[in-house]
């Protein structure tokens, strides 16, 4: 199979909705993307690494341009192959697995590469597998580790989906467990025990009246949020169980280290007879926006009908180009909240949109 990456990015996208590419079942649309990369473009070196796909120029541009997007998809859901349909305002839309997360995104970078004949500036194209999946599996985290020097760069672009609105930096996360210890019991002589499902409840008042804070960075308002995300407990339907655990999930604002924010979660726990352990956590990302070249792709989408300018909530790959000191932003065609759904899709005129301003952005265009 191939594609053509000359072709409207709208077909494009349904081309790549089309090659299933579930994560950790990458290879193939891999191969095809590599294939189209090395015959439809020039003057791009491109390289592959396992499952990711990797391109840039080397014109001697003052500045450089990343476009980073994920290949992989979550588990299709009797979605694939794509299929065109109207909205209720009877707008063209395209559903599909992958439409919104985030293979609009790849095909626009794909058709840029091949179409935009002189950028003003260099450009690195990097896409990447398992994503949608635990850390280790991250092709970028895996290209950050071995090629680190692929990811230089003025600014990066990640395809996530905004609607056509640059969401800038990203949230950070925090998992901890809290864990309750009592004394077991038969439920028929209960006052012989101490239930440590019970000891959970200072901790879920805690959490009710937790007031989270809004932060405005760079004109853009991250809201923190602390929840509660799993719960477990209990020994069978007559024991008073001795063991409870809590999982909280943090979400933090750029302007706290993973230092600050287990910190912050440790002092709202604080005085309770728990012990708390760090499962996971992930720095989120500085907007950036005063770099020369984000605010050249802010102007472009202003100037052009596009969304503005929010804050991303979630956590996404742009923390990994932040971590090393480059401004990134999500950018790309589709709902974020339409992402992983069974009836997932696109408004193709977004994805029309979202072409058109980096094409503009990559000339110079006013």
């Amino acid at each position: 199979m191939t594609i053509d990456l000359r072709e409207d990015p709208i077909a494009l996208t349904a081309a790549l909705v089309d090659i299933p590419s579930v994560s950790l079942d990458e290879a193939v649309i891999a191969d095809i993307v590599e294939r189209a990369l090395r015959e439809q473009t020039t003057g791009f070196e491109v390289l592959r690494h396992g499952n990711v796909v990797l391109a840039r120029t080397n014109h001697g541009k003052p500045t450089r341009v990343i476009l980073a997007g994920h290949l992989d998809t979550v588990p299709i859901a009797d979605n694939v192959p794509s299929r065109f349909d109207t909205d209720a305002e009877g707008a063209a839309v395209m559903f599909g697995c992958g439409t919104v997360d985030m293979k609009s995104g790849d095909a626009v970078f794909l058709h840029l590469a091949a179409t935009v004949a002189d950028p003003v500036c260099d450009l690195t194209l990097i896409f990447y597998d398992g994503e949608e999946i635990a850390a280790e599996h991250n092709g970028l985290g895996h290209i950050e580790r071995d090629l680190p020097q692929w990811l230089d760069g003025d600014l990066a672009i990640l395809g996530e989906p905004s609607g056509g609105w640059v969401e800038a930096g990203c949230q950070g996360t925090l998992r901890a467990r809290l864990t309750t210890e009592g004394t077991r019991a038969h439920s028929a002589r209960s006052w012989l025990g101490d239930n440590a499902v019970h000891r959970l409840a200072p901790v879920l008042q805690r959490l009710s009246e937790y007031q989270a804070r809004q932060v405005d960075i760079d004109g853009c308002v991250y809201r923190e949020g602390l929840s509660a995300v799993r719960v477990q407990g209990g020994v069978a339907g007559n024991v008073v169980p001795d063991v409870a655990e809590l999982d909280v999930n943090f979400r933090f604002a750029p302007d706290r280290s993973v230092d600050e924010a287990i910190a912050h979660v440790r002092e709202v726990f604080a005085g309770l007879d728990l012990r708390f352990e760090v499962t996971d956590s992930a720095p989120g990302a500085l907007p950036g926006l005063t770099a020369p070249a984000a605010a050249d792709l802010i102007a472009s989408v202003e100037s052009h009908g596009g969304g503005g300018v929010r804050a991303k909530y979630g956590w996404t790959d742009v923390s990994r180009f932040a971590a090393r000191g480059i401004p990134a932003v999500n950018f790309g065609p589709g709902d974020p909240n339409l992402a992983h759904k069974r009836d997932e899709h696109v408004p193709t005129a977004q994805i029309t949109a979202v072409a058109a301003i980096l094409r503009n952005y990559l000339v110079g265009g006013a």
